[in-house]
């Protein structure tokens, strides 16, 4: 068998490595505390777009439930320790997702994510751009930036309104890839035209930060009353590469439970799994401070840093060899 040798080659495994020692200088230079948190739960992720991996613990029921899902990012317990007073705080570890597996997709990948108290969506974003470029910087690259409302930028690219047009005009630039419309929502179309006509046309040497989402899109974010209400949540590419999400944080528990209900009621309609809801967040989020928060995948970094389009490259066994 040849497949025993690792994907990523030296270079990659040495920048992986100063990568890692280049975070952890970032946040200790801003006095943000570096944490580490469960990566078995007895919640899972409710995201109807998103599939947890589950496992069975045999031991002691006195444990407690025997069902754990591993968690796709630390946002949960890193929410918990806000609530409990730790202050700025960041985890750099791994996440598994379920059925992502490919070219740009690993089941168990790298994820940093980090909290700022007091901070909006706004403000973290400027630090995720001088967290970036100082990345970059490791592999003798410089970008420019340009940030732009989620409206702005479809205005910008097909000339209507994402958050008004009628559906049927949200499909038409996407005609020629043949997709079958069953079952999509209007958010699906948006998301599309993002991955199949917005990202694919970002030079690499760009860092596009894109904010104020539809509220449909609201996830975990706080959504500003306007016409219309707008989440205000942000998204961040390196070049084509999607590289980070961030939120200013909702700290509403009956908002959050009720967004939760609405995600487990998408999968029950889909037949999918069905994990349990967190409890222990929820009655966190009465005392969560208000804060921004973003995670960004370092294996997506580390590709944009090598200039290369398949996460193998960056990692030292995939998922076909580990």
């Amino acid at each position: 068998m040849k497949d025993w040798k690792p994907s990523a080659n030296l270079k990659a495994l040495r920048l992986r490595a100063d990568l890692y020692a280049l975070l952890r200088g970032f946040f200790a230079e801003r006095g943000v505390l570096e944490v580490e948190t469960p990566q078995l739960s007895c919640a899972g992720n409710t995201d109807p777009n998103i599939e947890s991996f589950a496992l069975r613990f045999d031991g002691p029921r006195t444990a407690g439930d025997t069902t754990r899902w591993l968690r796709t990012s630390p946002e949960f317990p890193l929410k918990r320790l806000l609530a409990a007073g730790v202050g700025d705080c960041y985890e750099l570890g791994r996440v598994f997702r379920n059925g992502e597996a490919g070219k740009r997709h690993n089941p168990e990948f790298t994820m940093l994510e980090w909290y700022r108290v007091g901070l909006d969506h706004h403000q973290l974003m400027d630090e995720v751009t001088e967290l970036l470029t100082a990345a970059l910087a490791l592999a003798g690259k410089r970008a420019t930036v340009r940030e732009t409302s989620f409206r702005g930028l479809y205005q910008d690219k097909f000339g209507f309104d994402p958050m008004l047009a009628p559906e049927v005009e949200l499909r038409s630039p996407l005609q020629v890839y043949g997709i079958d419309p069953a079952g999509l929502t209007r958010d699906d179309w948006l998301d599309l035209l993002m991955t199949h006509l917005i990202q694919p046309t970002i030079p690499a040497n760009r860092i596009v930060l894109v904010y104020d989402y539809p509220a449909s899109q609201c996830a975990l974010a706080k959504v500003r009353d306007g016409d219309p209400p707008l989440a205000e949540r942000f998204e961040v590419f390196l070049g084509p590469l999607e590289v980070a999400n961030g939120y200013h944080e909702l700290n509403d528990a009956a908002e959050q439970r009720r967004r939760f209900e609405a995600d487990l009621d998408r999968r029950r309609a889909r037949n999918a799994a069905m994990p349990a809801v967190d409890e222990r967040l929820l009655s966190s989020l009465a005392k969560l401070p208000e804060c921004a928060g973003v995670a960004l995948g370092v294996d997506r970094l580390l590709m944009a840093l090598m200039g290369t389009d398949k996460i193998s490259d960056v990692l030292a066994f995939p998922f076909d060899r580990a």
